[in-house]
């Protein structure tokens, strides 16, 4: 696949955090540009905005997990996903809030009066957010106890398993999924089990072709088959492809089916438009559905950049 240099440099104009990573990714520049680029996602761009919606107290939006998508949870996902560096230092506050207003009795994060049951997806949510940020807590074993207390027999995850689900959910599996990874690239502690818990989902997501029923071959929600940003608590083929290179899972081939979709998306100038956004309250858009989308654009030529020579 040849990228075009107008879309690198179309790229490169973009925010900070767009930049940083096409350069880690697409480009292949040095350690020292990558992080000296990167370094700016808290003083420039979209990292900054997100940033100054702060509070004293630590929360943003008012709220742990609500209102959707301006709460403290959502806010650092996404501040994850823009890659603001670890050690900012407002960020741990909010790690911390998020954890002690969440920890509950079962070991996972249960931020619902209403449930008397941790929810499996924030739980993942949490771990990948206080795993990315190095968090320092003696909770991280809590919650993967709960996460592998929690997988079902397909190897998938499903939030509605306290009420008799028994087939893994796709969303709920690459919340944890995001978690488990980022734990495992955050510790250095004994890794064996959450590795084959995360080849099991991985199996999983594999079995269904990425978006497919194993049974009948159907697509399960042609939304999953469109291209979003940011993708918030919901699973899309772009969501997975990208955990699938950041994960350095290896190429299956039932990856292809993904990957062709991912190949007939791209425009005719080499970039990928955002097709979905989904509803919700936010501080600010990044970009706007129907238009080029450099997020978009960037996830699709690391994806396509990582598996090309495989496939």
């Amino acid at each position: 696949m040849t990228i075009s240099p107008s879309i690198i440099e179309w790229l490169l104009q973009g925010d900070p955090a767009i930049r940083w990573q096409v350069m880690r990714d697409v480009v292949g520049s040095t350690h020292a540009e990558v992080h000296a680029e990167r370094s700016r996602t808290a003083a420039e761009g979209w990292g900054a905005q997100i940033l100054a919606e702060q509070t004293f107290d630590g929360l943003f939006g008012g709220g742990i997990y609500n209102p959707k998508w301006i709460s403290t949870t959502y806010s650092l996902l996404l501040l994850r996903r823009i890659g603001i560096l670890p050690e900012t230092k407002p960020i741990q506050k909010s790690c911390c809030l998020l954890l002690e207003k969440g920890i509950y009795r079962d070991g996972g994060i249960n931020y619902f009066k209403s449930m008397k049951n941790s929810e499996t997806c924030v739980t993942g949510m949490i771990l990948s957010i206080l795993s990315f940020f190095h968090y320092p807590t003696n909770k991280y074993d809590l919650l993967l106890d709960y996460l592998m207390k929690e997988q079902l027999p397909d190897g998938g995850w499903n939030c509605r398993r306290y009420l008799g689900a028994h087939h893994g959910s796709f969303h709920t599996t690459i919340n944890v999924l995001e978690g488990l990874q980022e734990y495992l690239n955050f510790t250095s502690r004994s890794k064996s089990e959450v590795i084959a818990s995360r080849d099991r989902a991985v199996e999983f997501l594999l079995q269904h072709r990425l978006y497919r029923s194993h049974r009948t071959g159907r697509v399960v929600d042609s939304k999953m088959t469109r291209l979003s940003f940011p993708p918030r608590w919901r699973y899309d083929i772009l969501r997975a492809l990208d955990y699938f290179q950041y994960s350095k899972i290896p190429y299956d081939s039932r990856m292809d089916d993904a990957l062709q979709i991912l190949h007939k998306r791209r425009q005719k100038d080499g970039c990928w438009i955002l097709q979905q956004r989904y509803p919700g309250r936010t501080f600010f858009e990044m970009e706007e559905v129907g238009k080029p989308s450099r997020w978009n654009t960037l996830r699709a030529l690391r994806i396509l950049k990582h598996y090309e020579k495989l496939t």
